[in-house]
């Protein structure tokens, strides 16, 4: 089913508050919203995350690192919270341990609770996530495993905060544009800015857009602004904290509004990277440009989000095309770095009699806010082709985003597994017990975004 814009008295009504420039009277049928955030940035040694080999801890901050959450509640009383977080990614296990907190302490079911990591690759290794990315020491892992459970209360902290400060607001939505993501897997990274320059059309599919969510007080002033992007932060690779050009494009956001609680998320961005890249001025102007398509949008009049809210969750059971044997593990060892750690580590599993699954439970989300505005969230690194698929089953007010949930693995479309390659594969990177899904895995996926999204139509 392809959802479509709203007619009737809804499209009367949207015109009416765009007339109005955004503002409504506090007695009229509204959201509430709530927002929290927390900083989030290391403060002992400690090393980052996404790069495998890293030998040598952070030493600085480019800029600070966040924990921001926005809570809504619909007319109904129907409530969910969007957490967004500067972070590579997280665990299974940190995704478990956040949603049961939540439930035990605010009453939200996991369909309630969007979880996304922006896949920065300049913030903090955390425990369980890419474990075998670095030979870190026993004090070095003590660390990560503290602030990792330190960061887990946090979330939930902030989730909780948020949701007890919930005022009238209202919600808006619109689009904008910017061009820095370049399919990484069609184009050579050296030749990229000669291309540009020549002005010559890049290769690959890509998605260029950028989703912004807006809420706003009753009286039309500006109060969150969350907005997505599908390219991994990968700009630099230094050893200082930031969020990459996500970070730098919330903080354009936020000095050109006062008050005002930027947010971003990633979204399927997994084939995708910042390019050129690795200098912090090229960091700075992709968050120009990204704050830059932000603001456009917001300057515009964007569309009015009625105040109703449904939300569904499933796991899919994604079978591996083989689990792997300790003399697969064993021919593994002598690789050394990230596989020959992964190996060792896995053979010591099998030595402890613990069995390997042969699949694993993949976390997929869709919400309905408003009449027909679609919002799908997939967990770990999704591939650009689900988000342009995904919007055209079912039409241009659909949003798509992967890093949510737990990191998972590549999440390759059907295309991407026949090619190959680092996206198509290479599961053992995130602690898995084998190196390649099943080849049906997209048909798998699309079939579990259809069934909920017949339950929130």
């Amino acid at each position: 089913m392809r959802f479509r814009h709203g007619h009737g008295l809804f499209t009367v009504l949207g015109a009416l508050l765009l007339l109005a420039g955004g503002a409504l009277r506090a007695d009229e049928n509204t959201w509430k919203v709530g927002t929290a955030k927390a900083k989030i940035t290391p403060e002992p040694p400690m090393y980052l995350a996404g790069y495998g080999g890293r030998d040598k801890a952070a030493d600085s901050t480019l800029h600070d690192i966040w924990v921001k959450v926005l809570a809504l509640e619909d007319a109904r009383g129907n409530r969910a919270v969007v957490i967004t977080c500067d972070v590579c990614g997280i665990s299974k296990r940190t995704y478990e341990t956040v949603c049961a907190e939540l439930k035990k302490r605010c009453a939200l079911e996991r369909s309630h609770i969007l979880l996304n990591y922006s896949h920065t690759h300049t913030g903090p290794a955390l425990a369980e996530c890419l474990q075998d990315y670095c030979d870190w020491d026993d004090a070095a892992r003590t660390r990560i495993r503290q602030y990792t459970r330190w960061l887990e209360g946090t979330i939930v902290e902030q989730a909780a905060l948020a949701l007890a400060q919930m005022t009238p607001a209202t919600l808006w939505m619109g689009e904008g544009r910017t061009d820095f993501a370049v399919n990484r897997r069609n184009n050579k990274e050296a030749e990229v800015p000669a291309i540009r320059e020549r002005g010559e059309p890049l290769r690959g599919p890509v998605d260029h857009s950028v989703p912004v969510l807006a809420a706003k007080t009753p009286d039309g002033r500006l109060r969150t602004v969350l907005f997505g992007y599908a390219c991994h932060p990968t700009t630099l690779a230094i050893t200082q904290w930031s969020g990459d050009y996500a970070g730098f494009a919330m903080l354009d956001v936020e000095k050109s509004h006062t008050d005002v609680q930027a947010m971003f998320f990633q979204g399927c961005g997994a084939d995708q990277n910042p390019l050129p890249r690795r200098e912090i001025k090229l960091c700075r102007k992709y968050g120009d440009m990204l704050a830059a398509a932000v603001e456009e949008v917001c300057r515009k009049a964007m569309t009015p989000i009625a105040p109703s809210l449904r939300t569904a969750f499933q796991f899919v059971d994604l079978p591996f095309e083989r689990t792997m044997t300790a003399d697969d593990f064993s021919r593994y060892v002598s690789q050394g770095g990230v596989y020959g750690r992964w190996a060792q580590r896995m053979l010591k599993s099998l030595r402890a009699g613990q069995p390997f699954p042969q699949s694993f439970p993949y976390a997929v989300q869709v919400w309905r806010l408003g009449k027909n505005h679609l919002w799908i969230s997939l967990g770990g690194e999704a591939v650009v082709d689900y988000s342009l698929k995904f919007k055209s089953l079912y039409g241009p007010t659909t949003w798509v985003n992967g890093f949510s949930h737990d990191l998972t693995a590549y999440m390759p479309s059907r295309r991407v597994w026949n090619e190959g390659g680092y996206e198509g594969g290479f599961l053992g990177e995130y602690g898995l017990p084998a190196m390649r899904w099943t080849p049906d895995l997209e048909d798998r996926i699309t079939q579990a975004v259809a069934r909920l999204v017949e339950k929130v139509k």
